[in-house]
């Protein structure tokens, strides 16, 4: 339909002037509604996810490379030379201390006993030989039946046996240490590695030949590495109250084996080195565990996840909430109290579990968006819907390393 004054309107002059108007009013009315209809109606606001921020303890955890060490290593040695006659244990046996591993050929040293022992006996006759002049002068002198100077011999005729039989009583005891050591025991409990000498080996003198290795496996060590600055952030953030501390006695280290599955036990810190490596600028943090089924063997490769601190009031987000500008800098969309949403610049620490740590940015009770970012702009009026937090931000780790921008806590005891 044309919004035009009809032909007749203009072809026929005798029609009267209002009723020409009156027509083309009714026709500009009827085109009026026509536009009006077609017109798209508003539709409601856009739903978008949401979470409200609020302050909670987060523990910092980290995941840092380290070698499994043993607590005690024992190298089995000989003593005395001689010919090993048998061996007594079983390789890869757990063995305990004073076990007899290995018997060397005894008969030498019980001939060398036995001639101590008969020297031993000939001091002592010569010591009760010696004894009796030495009486015997001492009565004479007093009967002024003798000279002193027969008594000064005869007194150290006497002090002389007497060193003699000390002497013997030496000779002796060495030899009876030899003939004992001719059985070599098991310095410390533990698990014995391979034999490495067999049954017909000579011992020789002088040699320092090892027999076996025992090691003890429970408790065990891990020895995990942190770069120094790290550790000296942390202390700062401990000294200026920013971060908790954990307790002393804390279990706060679990290990994650090379295939991924976690050891079911956790372990505890126990100091941080003194000296950093050179090389690296990393320190060493041993951590002993309980390793009762012998799961943990010395020299395996692990990663060691150590809650070092809490922080008993961060703010986190989901990841997805981190939108990226062009040069990098995070910021997330902000519900206002109007329902209107707008970007927010933020200060990212590291990335725990499935959310960020925000260092700045964010207050507590603040609404971040989560999902629904394609439907929004700045300054539009949105829908909200509260989305849960990620299950995983009761217990939150940073991811690695060069990702965190943040230093882990640790107690100071543990640190020093």
């Amino acid at each position: 339909m044309s919004c035009h004054p009809p032909r007749s309107a203009r072809a026929v002059l005798t029609v009267p002037v209002s009723v020409l108007a009156g027509a083309v009013l009714v026709a500009l009315s009827a085109c009026n509604q026509k536009q009006q209809a077609a017109a798209p109606v508003p539709g409601p606001p856009p739903e978008v996810s949401v979470v409200t921020v609020a302050p909670q303890p987060i523990p910092y955890v980290r995941d840092l490379p380290g070698r499994v060490a043993p607590v005690r290593v024992a190298e089995v040695r000989s003593r005395v030379s001689g010919l090993v006659v048998k061996r007594l244990f079983e390789q890869g046996s757990q063995v305990k201390e004073g076990d007899i591993l290995y018997k060397i050929d005894p008969a030498p040293y019980e001939v060398e006993l036995a001639s101590a022992e008969a020297a031993l006996a000939r001091q002592e006759a010569a010591l009760v030989l010696a004894n009796q002049q030495a009486e015997r002068l001492e009565t004479l002198l007093t009967k002024q039946t003798a000279s002193q100077a027969q008594y000064d011999t005869a007194f150290a005729a006497r002090k002389q046996a007497e060193a003699e039989v000390a002497g013997a009583k030496a000779t002796r005891d060495r030899a009876r240490l030899n003939l004992g050591w001719t059985d070599v025991r098991a310095p410390i409990s533990g698990r014995i590695g391979r034999a490495l000498l067999t049954e017909g080996t000579l011992i020789e003198q002088g040699t320092t030949g090892v027999l076996a290795t025992i090691q003890q496996l429970d408790p065990i060590y891990v020895d995990i590495t942190q770069s120094v600055g790290e550790l000296n952030k942390l202390r700062r953030d401990l000294a200026s109250g920013e971060l908790s501390r954990l307790e002393n006695d804390a279990a706060n280290v679990h290990l994650i084996m090379d295939d991924g599955a976690l050891y079911p036990l956790a372990g505890r810190l126990l100091f941080s080195d003194v000296t950093a490596d050179p090389s690296t600028g990393q320190v060493t943090l041993r951590v002993q565990f309980p390793n009762p089924h012998d799961e943990l063997f010395p020299g395996m490769y692990v990663r060691a996840r150590i809650k070092q601190g809490i922080d008993s009031d961060a703010i986190a987000v989901p990841q997805q909430a981190i939108q990226r500008t062009n040069d990098g800098k995070a910021e997330v969309w902000v519900v206002k109290a109007d329902d209107k949403v707008m970007l927010q610049p933020v200060e990212v620490g590291p990335v725990v579990g499935q959310s960020w740590l925000i260092r700045d940015g964010l207050k507590p009770g603040e609404r971040v968006v989560t999902a629904g970012f394609q439907k929004i702009s700045a300054g539009m009026q949105v829908r909200t819907i509260d989305a849960s937090p990620p299950a995983d931000q009761a217990e939150l780790k940073p991811r690695d390393a060069d990702e965190s921008e943040a230093a882990p806590a640790q107690s100071v005891s543990q640190v020093r």
